[in-house]
């Protein structure tokens, strides 16, 4: 199934050869045109991006900044955000290590969540520690250590995080089978979008929405269910307030948050959506959402 994606859209074979085979060699700058072109299907306009996706594109070339590498690390992002918002964000941290071999199973609890904290994609979430397949955990989260996820597709943040593990608490919201992401889209420091995800575990869906719950007429890479519809969190307020804190000072930042039972936790921060290839349909908002990134003050 994972092959016929490329058979029904030859031009990802292309996107394929160059992250697998020829990333390394390649500037980031060639990288980044010829995986969008095979990613999107035409090249990126670098000397004057318009949409969302080529200003992300333009970002990852020219707004360097070092310490935005702790902003993507899984396990200093934490820190980070604990010293920004506090502590009672955080989900809690149950251990961190260099080396697989270095984690005692017997100290952690039976249910409970392993991160790589470098990348994105190393995660195993354990729900029953006496049952679950350790040796395929282990070679899935030793994969990921090996991994230089910032050769997938050039977002430099991630070119020199620690490849460490990290365990967390294992946490689910009412639906009692995932937590739903609720990524809130910030441009300078101003929340403008809320993106819910759900059913990842099936069909992956989204909702999107505006700051004030009304359902936005987009589509962003993963359909829709309009007929489902979630509830406006209680404290979306709070939500807001949280994400627009953290996103001061970024052209662009995605702030990651999770609702449990009315109590708001800390997910992640991300520079790069989808590193810019996702498609919006209509492509309108493509353009919509560019012209919320101002390159200008840059």
């Amino acid at each position: 199934m994972k092959w016929f994606k490329y058979v029904k859209t030859p031009r990802l074979i292309g996107g394929y050869i160059i992250r697998h085979f020829l990333s390394r060699q390649l500037s980031d700058e060639k990288f980044v045109r010829w995986e969008y072109f095979f990613q999107v299907g035409r090249f990126p306009n670098l000397d004057n991006p318009k949409t969302f996706n080529e200003k992300l594109q333009w970002l990852k070339l020219n707004n360097i900044h070092p310490e935005y590498t702790k902003l993507v690390d899984k396990y200093l992002a934490k820190q980070y955000v604990e010293q920004q918002i506090g502590s009672g964000y955080i989900i809690p941290t149950l251990g961190v290590w260099n080396d697989f071999t270095e984690i005692d199973f017997s100290k952690l609890p039976n249910q409970f969540v392993l991160k790589t904290t470098h990348d994105s994609g190393g995660v195993a979430i354990v729900k029953d520690k006496s049952t679950v397949d350790m040796r395929k955990i282990r070679r899935r989260i030793e994969r990921s250590l090996r991994h230089n996820y910032y050769y997938d597709n050039r977002e430099y943040p991630y070119k020199d995080v620690k490849p460490r593990i990290i365990a967390e608490k294992y946490m689910v919201d009412e639906s009692g089978t995932e937590l739903k992401d609720y990524k809130i889209f910030c441009f300078s420091g101003v929340p403008k979008i809320i993106q819910v995800d759900y059913d990842r575990f099936v069909k992956h869906k989204r909702n999107l929405y505006d700051t004030e719950w009304n359902r936005l007429p987009f589509t962003l890479k993963f359909p829709t269910n309009w007929n489902r519809e979630f509830n406006k969190p209680k404290n979306l307020d709070k939500m807001l307030e949280i994400a627009a804190k953290l996103s001061v000072g970024y052209p662009h930042l995605r702030v990651d948050l999770y609702n449990i039972n009315g109590n708001i936790y800390f997910g992640e921060l991300t520079f790069f959506h989808g590193s810019g290839h996702e498609k919006f349909t209509p492509d309108e908002w493509n353009l919509k959402l560019g012209d919320w990134i101002n390159l200008n003050d840059l």
